[in-house]
């Protein structure tokens, strides 16, 4: 898959944001003891979107959609085609890295 940048389709609808680019530098999956943990680290984040991609990622891991149909999503620009935002209980923000130190 080629780098992409918009996700529109993993933002809330009717936000405030000017654009829906991103620049997601790594995501992982990890099997643990108690399950499965997700890694994500990007530039910025639109509201909503790691639930709503973890939850997309799911349905795919599942087999309820193929890798070719999430590639599509991510084209559509279009919320209503991804997946259901997984709950927020076990989503944590680890760490926050400013450029130059600044904020």
């Amino acid at each position: 898959m080629k780098l992409h940048t918009d996700f529109e389709c993993f933002s809330k609808v009717h936000t405030d944001v000017t654009n829906f680019n991103c620049q997601i530098h790594k995501m992982e999956w990890q099997q643990t003891e108690n399950g499965y943990l997700f890694r994500i680290s990007a530039n910025r984040f639109l509201r909503n979107m790691v639930r709503a991609v973890v939850g997309t990622l799911i349905e795919v891991g599942t087999g309820k959609i193929s890798v070719l149909e999430f590639e599509e999503i991510l084209h559509s620009k279009n919320r209503s085609k991804a997946g259901t935002s997984v709950p927020a209980n076990g989503l944590t923000l680890v760490k926050i890295d400013y450029p130059d130190g600044s904020f």
